[in-house]
């Protein structure tokens, strides 16, 4: 069977697939740090892309185990979409590769993890119910692909959590609105959540409206 195609879902509710061009490389324009491509896919929507390059200085790398995708793609994917959810990439259906800096600004080094910003309960709540919906309508082929991964160690990251809290955050929306059903660590969607399409659909688009203003504004 196929693997399954993995929505990033930002905070401020926009849908994303990421393809990451490993390994890092050296940066040939005589620059001390490294480089990754990738291009982030804003799904439902007419092929808006954001082709990047990420720039990964020294000292971060210095903090990773290695630049191998089991080390650094977590923090690379997190790093990308805090910087979506700062309004700092623009989609479009074609355009410039943007560098994105990958570094020390996303590693606390007294504490030694990663920071991306933490996230209330509440808005845990809104993530794990927007994740299940988009992850469920863009990528569910059948019924199996209908369970979502709730304690995924990249969006614990993300959000300055664990894993097992998010689980607990999930199975207070089992108790409290009945949008999901839960299975150990996995959740799928209750005819209740599908019925709100409408509120996860207006937060992508007012999200998208956000970034597509601020680039506008900068174009002048």
């Amino acid at each position: 069977m196929a693997e399954q195609k993995k929505i990033w879902l930002t905070m401020t509710g926009l849908p994303l697939t990421i393809q990451l061009e490993w390994p890092f490389h050296r940066s040939t324009s005589g620059a001390d740090f490294w480089v990754l491509h990738g291009d982030l896919r804003l799904e439902n929507t007419d092929a808006l892309h954001a082709p990047v390059a990420v720039n990964l200085s020294l000292t971060v790398k210095e903090v990773l185990a290695s630049l191998d995708p089991k080390d650094a793609e977590p923090p690379v994917i997190n790093a990308l979409r805090k910087e979506v959810d700062r309004n700092q990439i623009e989609f479009v259906k074609s355009g410039k590769l943007k560098p994105v800096a990958f570094s020390s600004r996303h590693y606390d080094f007294k504490r030694e993890k990663w920071v991306f910003g933490k996230a209330t309960d509440e808005a845990i709540a809104t993530f794990i119910e927007r994740k299940v919906y988009w992850q469920t309508k863009l990528a569910a082929d059948n019924v199996a692909d209908k369970k979502v991964w709730i304690a995924d160690p990249t969006d614990a990251q993300y959000l300055e959590t664990t894993p097992g809290h998010l689980v607990e955050i999930a199975a207070r929306l089992v108790a409290g609105d009945g949008l999901i059903r839960m299975e150990g660590e996995w959740a799928e969607p209750t005819p209740g959540l599908i019925g709100q399409a409408d509120r996860f659909e207006s937060a992508m688009r007012a999200a998208l409206e956000e970034v597509e203003k601020k680039h506008a504004f900068e174009r002048g």
